[in-house]
């Protein structure tokens, strides 16, 4: 009986490194792994020593790890040197990792063109490195690099090279789409063909890069054909087009396959938290349409859908969200119906008869503040604000009687051209009038600045309040620069809470003062509303 039984296999720290715009330091590789250890997984490739300062710096004091196994990376002897004289493999056994993995060519037209040797000399290079690390290390994989472009032009030296590696003490032969021109047909049959050459599946790992999008479909046909090792990388980073996308494989593996990937139900609703922080790490935002931990993965916005839903989550969700610590989202537009309004009432907590009247006021209230621009599927906060201010109530924190902001462009003593914003504002709160002053990176930022002078000592906890994004879309072009812009906000308090908010108008500053006017007030309403249930336990 074939074992369920799948390793992970990390590669973010090396592979995720060669993204096009992103530079890890030591302390975000640090950072991550102890990420990846607690997430459960088995072995986290943590670069090459030897190659860079960076790796040098973080396997000179790696990271202490509970779950999982640190590796190296390197690559076979070079051509005529003994594997005990060779520099790299010199640095790979002195680095303070107990797995060693390295890449060696398994194409001949590789061999002959990249690296100017015989075919026969690479799988003695091979062999002769395998050998090494597996007496000196703890464990010893193989790389084998352009597996597939290599099977498909001579498939028994392909299968030569893996085989050497095994026979020299490998735990693991990978099997690389180096590439990613494969398509998954193609790596089920070939993988196939491999196990049935009499390579055992236990043995053999899969490496998909992504430039067809097919790397995650490829692992699941390695999978499906014998491998037992699946190789990616988190949110898919990787050169080019990317690497196979463990925060997909692994609940593909799990929640699909029934696969045993050594993780638990705790683990796996870890993997949105694990995703979106790599990518505030990476000063990004995350893709919403991530599949299973993207925002918009669980988004509901046809009324239709979101009855259906509610019947039964199975009609359009193919899993439970909170599975991978996702949640569903209803989303209210001028497309949605009373479904999507009621369900978008109980999950802001706002308690409403199905049959007032006042339901279908904010239906099409919504439709009509959509066709004039705004968005509330994609700001929930700004929708929670509205819906409260038909239907209850949203007191009024403070009520701006006037703003001004100057934007100045001039040279400096230093001789340097800069541009400097400054924004005035005159507000009244609980009856006093406040006028504040501020400079800030920008109008927007001038004015959130001017704005926090005159709350934060009457309001202490806008003083945890930080914009984490900002994004300016024009919806009329054709009007030039007098075209009608929306402006979306998204707002994070210390506590890890997230909320949107949007704006509109045909001045860009008004349209971002609208925004931040919803952000501030939906922080101070439901702090207000937390209190109350709090007092009234």
């Amino acid at each position: 009986m074939t074992s369920t039984r799948v390793h992970l296999f990390d590669s973010t720290l090396r592979d995720g490194a060669q993204t096009h715009g992103v530079d890890f330091s030591a302390a975000d590789k640090t950072a991550i792994a102890r990420a990846l250890d607690d997430l459960g997984i088995e072995t986290i490739e943590g670069g090459w020593p030897g190659a860079n300062p960076t790796d040098d710096r973080f396997f000179a004091a790696p990271p202490h790890l509970t779950r999982a196994r640190l590796a190296a990376f390197g690559m076979t002897r070079r051509p005529g040197r003994s594997a005990d004289n060779d520099p790299g493999l010199r640095a790979l056994l002195e680095a303070d990792a107990p797995v060693a993995v390295l890449v060696g060519k398994s194409w001949d037209f590789q061999c002959r063109v990249a690296l100017g040797v015989e075919p026969e000399e690479n799988i003695r290079m091979i062999a002769d490195s395998i050998a090494l690390m597996a007496r000196e290390k703890a464990e010893a994989m193989y790389d084998a690099e352009h597996f597939f472009d290599g099977y498909a032009d001579n498939p028994a030296y392909a299968v030569a090279c893996v085989k050497a590696a095994l026979d020299a003490g490998a735990r693991w032969a990978v099997l690389c789409d180096t590439n990613g021109g494969t398509l998954p047909h193609d790596v089920e049959r070939i993988v196939s063909e491999v196990v049935a050459a009499g390579v055992p599946g236990e043995r053999l790992g899969i490496h998909c890069h992504n430039d067809t999008d097919n790397a995650v479909a490829n692992s699941l046909a390695a999978v499906r054909a014998g491998v037992r090792q699946v190789q990616g990388t988190l949110n898919g980073l990787g050169e080019r087009c990317g690497n196979a996308n463990l925060i997909s494989l692994i609940p593909s593996l799990v929640l699909k396959m029934g696969m045993d990937v050594g993780l638990g139900p705790d683990d796996l609703a870890r993997l949105t938290e694990v995703s979106r922080a790599l990518d505030e790490r990476l000063n990004r935002a995350p893709d919403a349409r991530a599949p299973y931990v993207g925002d918009s993965a669980f988004a509901h916005k046809g009324g239709l859908h979101v009855s259906a839903v509610e019947k039964d989550p199975r009609c359009y969700e193919h899993i439970d969200p909170t599975a991978v610590g996702n949640r569903r989202q209803i989303l209210v537009s001028d497309q949605a119906g009373r479904s999507n309004v009621l369900a978008r009432f109980r999950e802001i907590g706002l308690e409403v008869d199905p049959d007032d009247p006042k339901v279908l006021r904010v239906v099409e209230e919504v439709k009509l503040r959509e066709f004039k621009g705004y968005a509330y599927d994609g700001a929930g906060a700004s929708f929670a604000l509205l819906a409260r201010r038909l239907l209850d109530h949203v007191p009024d924190y403070f009520r701006l009687d006037g703003f001004r902001v100057i934007d100045e462009r001039r040279w400096n003593a230093k001789g340097e051209l800069i541009t400097l914003s400054e924004a005035t504002i005159k507000a009244v709160i609980r009856g006093e009038r406040h006028m504040a002053v501020a400079e800030g990176n920008g109008p927007v930022n001038a004015l959130d600045a001017a704005l926090r002078k005159v709350l934060v000592p009457i309001y202490p906890r806008l003083a945890d309040l930080r914009l984490v994004d900002y994004k300016v879309r024009i919806l009329t072009p054709d009007a030039a620069t007098a075209a009608i812009t929306r402006v979306m906000i998204e707002s994070a308090d210390t506590g890890g809470e997230r909320w949107t908010t949007v704006g509109v108008s045909s001045n860009v500053i008004d349209a971002s003062y609208n925004a931040l006017h919803d952000s501030i007030t939906y922080m101070l309403f439901s702090a207000e509303t937390v209190a109350t249930a709090d007092a009234a336990e």
